[in-house]
This record gives C-alpha cells, sequence and structure tokens, in this order.
C-alpha cells in the first residue's frame, strides 16, 4: 500500500523532476537519476506513481520505469550528500549476480553487429570516415601510436594518416599542449581535454559476446555510437553524453562498473582504441558497431 499524503519533496527532488526531459533528449538515464534522489524520500512503489505521473504522454517502454528504480536503489542518494557528485563516491563493487542476468538475457557479438545501423562489411579502411562522423568540424585531436607515442593537432593535420594509428582521447582537445599532474608540458594531459563528448565502456572480463551482451543492455540507458573491437579481448563501447550534466553521466558509469566496466576509463583524458585503426601488432581495431545518427553536440 501506498503512504498517503507523503512528506512534500525538497525544492531540489522538484526541480529534478519538473525539469525531466522528453523522450529522445536522454529521458532514460534522467529516470535513473532522478529515482536515485527520490529513494530518500519516497517507497519503491511511490517513486514510480511519481514518475508515471509526470511523464504521462511519454512514449514509455514496458516496465522501464520500474527498472530505472530498481536499478538505482543500489547507488541510491543519501541525505547529506549532495544530490549530485560534488564529493566523488566510491565506484561500486561489480555485482557478479547482476551481471550473469543481463548476460543470460542472450545474444552476443552478432546481435550487437546486427543492430548497427551502419555496418563496415568491406576491407576498405573506413576510420578517416567514422572519424570525420564521429567529430565533426576541425577539433584538436590527441591521436597515438602507443601510450609514449602521441602527439595533438587539428582534424585536418591528421587527415589520410589515422588509419594505422592505435589510440584516440574520445573527447576533443582545447589546446595542444597541457600539463599534466606531474607538472610536465604533454600533448596529452586532462589539463588540455574539452568537455565530454563520449564516455567509453570497456569491460575487464568476460567474452566477446558476454562484453557484447552488456553493451546491448547498456544501450536502453544511453546512446551508443560505436563499439569498436580492442583487438585482442575486449570491445569499447562509445557512449554519446555531449550536453549531459556530469551528475548524470556519473551515474550511468556507476551502473556500468556493476556490470563489470573498467573504472578507469572515467577519466576524460584517457586513451581508447582508435575505431577501425590498427593495434600495435598490426591486428584491425574492426567497428561491429556504428550509429553516427546518436552523436550529440
Amino acid at each position: 500500500m501506498t503512504a498517503a499524503n507523503p512528506k512534500p519533496l525538497p525544492q531540489f527532488a522538484s526541480d529534478m523532476l519538473a525539469s525531466l526531459p522528453k523522450r529522445g533528449g536522454g529521458l532514460n538515464i534522467a529516470l535513473f537519476r532522478t529515482a536515485r534522489v527520490l529513494h530518500a524520500f519516497r517507497t519503491e512503489e511511490q517513486i514510480i506513481e511519481t514518475l508515471r505521473a509526470v511523464t504521462n504522454g511519454e512514449p514509455l517502454q514496458r516496465g522501464e520505469i520500474e527498472r530505472a528504480v530498481a536499478r538505482s536503489k543500489s547507488c541510491a542518494w543519501q541525505p547529506g550528500q549532495p544530490s549530485g557528485y560534488v564529493t566523488t563516491p566510491p565506484w561500486p563493487k561489480i555485482d557478479k549476480a547482476k551481471r550473469a542476468a543481463v548476460i543470460q538475457k542472450g545474444g552476443g557479438l552478432v546481435d550487437l553487429w546486427e543492430a548497427s545501423p551502419i555496418r563496415l562489411e568491406d576491407d576498405e579502411p573506413r576510420c578517416e570516415e567514422v572519424v570525420d562522423l564521429v567529430f565533426s568540424g576541425d577539433p584538436l585531436l590527441c591521436v597515438g601510436r602507443s601510450k609514449s607515442s602521441f602527439d595533438t593537432r587539428t582534424r585536418s593535420q591528421w587527415r589520410g594518416k589515422l588509419a594505422g594509428l592505435t589510440l584516440i582521447v574520445p573527447n576533443a582537445m582545447t589546446a595542444r599542449r597541457g600539463v599534466t599532474q606531474d607538472g610536465k608540458e604533454s600533448a596529452h594531459a586532462l589539463s588540455n581535454t574539452g568537455p565530454r563528448h563520449f564516455l567509453v565502456i570497456e569491460q575487464d572480463s568476460g567474452s566477446i559476446n558476454d562484453q557484447a551482451v552488456v553493451l546491448l543492455h547498456l544501450r536502453e540507458f544511453a546512446p551508443l555510437v560505436l563499439a569498436v573491437y580492442s583487438g585482442s579481448k575486449s570491445i569499447h563501447g562509445w557512449f554519446a553524453c555531449g550536453g549531459e550534466p556530469e551528475q548524470t553521466v556519473r551515474s550511468f558509469m556507476e551502473y556500468a562498473v556493476s556490470l563489470g566496466a573498467d573504472r578507469q576509463l572515467w577519466t576524460r583524458s584517457q586513451f581508447v582504441r582508435m575505431p577501425d585503426g590498427r593495434r600495435e601488432n598490426g591486428r584491425r581495431q574492426t567497428v561491429f558497431y556504428f550509429n553516427p545518427e546518436a552523436v550529440t553536440e
């Protein structure tokens, strides 16, 4: 039974409910983030009823609100903690049971490939084409042959050279050089990395098929743009997050970490695998999924 006449919500929680986006504007992850805060003030049943009321008329998927409420409980906001992430909480531990439940839904790499709006089916190098569609204009990009051999140049200066390279920072840079935490000038530093436009999810364990299933599951919460084979044991899933509040993206990353994602890729300047580039041993970093329409500003 739902408790009668629950206490009024604090203003910040009411504001979150009032500012929920429309479908197509990040509604799914906003439901997760809002439910995370509401756990401090309402029962799960009350949260579901509240979210249903404020999203009335939106084309919701069956069980979408219920899933957001259930999954946000493990990282529920606590009174006394900022409503966002002004202070950074510890990353969650992997929830093996939850990961197993996701994987047991079935599917795998073939399903990820078949779900791709664009399939790169021939043997022609498509790295340049992919990068053009992911990074519009002529931004500064930090690209490397290895973690010790890299540079930051404009997109036009890299043109024709990317297919044989290995690593890229998944966010445009703000300057050619920055200062590292050690106080050294470098083309690859957090200080010269721009705002977050992509969050890349890589899993530390599991088969390629298992990882593909998890990426397809995470696609229910955020737009998947790329799935890039590392050329070895993992797939890098690029999720668009441009313009999203940092605390919203953090909530998504926490959920991904609970499913086995590598928390190190939270750092904006972290290198990831170049889409359709080449690993150091020459192995191709194949693009298994590509949806450039999901790129956000």
